[in-house]
């Protein structure tokens, strides 16, 4: 496997790599158009793991648009027995599908500082 990363897009988390297509909510852009993700959370190169702090700094995902379509139909379907009550509707969600195109990551010098969590002895511990 090679370089992956896992980045925010419109509030929902993907697993990315290069060369790879993707459906995400709809987007408002243009076939065609290239768009840069900043929100990495976790970025794993063939040498190293980059964890973010919550992001990781100095990486970038771009990706670009390949069309917009519509997903499978969902069937909602509500009922309320002996009621005479039923209802059905059903939607279909837009989806934009991405390329992603670079991970692109300007790693200069290793991190200053390694996250720590604290944790001691004195730490209780609630069981019920």
């Amino acid at each position: 496997m090679g370089m992956y990363a896992i980045v925010d897009i419109l509030g929902k988390q993907y697993k990315v790599q290069e060369n790879q297509q993707i459906f995400v909510d709809r987007m408002d852009l243009e076939k065609g158009k290239f768009i840069d993700f900043e929100n990495i959370y976790l970025l794993d190169d063939t040498e190293k793991i980059s964890v973010g702090t919550p992001t990781v700094k100095d990486a970038i995902v771009t990706a670009e648009v390949l069309g917009h379509q519509k997903g499978d139909k969902v069937i909602v379907f509500k009922k309320k027995r002996r009621k005479g009550y039923a209802v059905k509707n059903g939607h279909r969600q837009n989806y934009t599908q991405l390329l992603i195109k670079k991970i692109k990551t300007k790693f200069t010098e290793p991190p200053k500082e390694t996250a720590k969590i604290p944790f001691s002895k004195s730490t209780k511990v609630a069981t019920n």
